[in-house]
């Protein structure tokens, strides 16, 4: 797979709660010059990349992140303020504690509400895998299929561990066929992301692609 191809398929990420201007703008830069298929940031940073960049950079953002237990109708204003301030993605983080409720329909729910708000506008609907039983990510997936939300997402990257094959296979088995899957944390190398793509993913997120393409190793996310 040849290095643009690749890279159309990254979220090109930086979410840590120290980033700066400085490091918000150096994403872009670099999304810019790479093409990636967009950045994804704190909501805080939407309106002055939009102002700043307008029409050169696709701007992804995330919801009720990184934890996921913020009520339906706060994430609902989330979004729609995202939206507002010049976003065109959304990755939300489903309520795992309803999923370990075994609340599942609380959680489809959920999902359906933040994809009406969002309406024609991509959303990414994470579960972070690294909490979920089998049986809770197959509901996941059923669950996402059933609401409407345009991807599955592996993982926030700030939970205890990231994206696996053994997920992307389970997701590929039980998601409905206008889902896309997005694998994200733990993307260490090109190799990485080239077997998830084959496996797969329409997304990749990580911090680490450009540093990846230019031989510098990993940055962490």
């Amino acid at each position: 797979m040849d290095r643009k191809e690749l890279l159309s398929h990254v979220d090109h990420t930086q979410l840590k709660a120290f980033a700066s201007w400085e490091d918000i703008d150096t994403l872009c830069k670099e999304a810019i010059e790479y093409g990636t298929a967009s950045v994804c940031v704190p909501p805080s940073y939407i309106k002055r990349i939009h102002e700043t960049y307008g029409d050169q950079i696709n701007i992804c953002t995330v919801v009720g992140f990184p934890l996921g237990y913020s009520c339906t109708a706060a994430k609902v204003e989330e979004v729609k303020q995202a939206i507002a301030d010049g976003a065109s993605e959304i990755d939300m983080v489903i309520n795992i504690a309803e999923v370990k409720n075994g609340n599942i329909s609380y959680v489809t729910d959920e999902i359906r509400a933040l994809k009406q708000a969002a309406g024609d506008h991509i959303l990414k609907v994470i579960i972070e895998t690294c909490y979920l039983t089998e049986a809770e990510k197959i509901a996941m997936c059923k669950a996402v299929t059933e609401a409407g939300g345009d991807y599955i997402k592996t993982s926030t990257g700030f939970g205890t561990g990231g994206a696996t094959m053994e997920d992307i296979l389970l997701f590929k088995s039980h998601i409905g066929s206008q889902v896309k899957m997005k694998a994200a944390g733990g993307v260490k190398s090109v190799e990485d992301m080239e077997a998830f793509i084959q496996a797969g993913c329409d997304r990749i997120g990580t911090s680490s692609a450009v540093s990846f393409i230019k031989g510098e190793g990993t940055k962490g996310y």
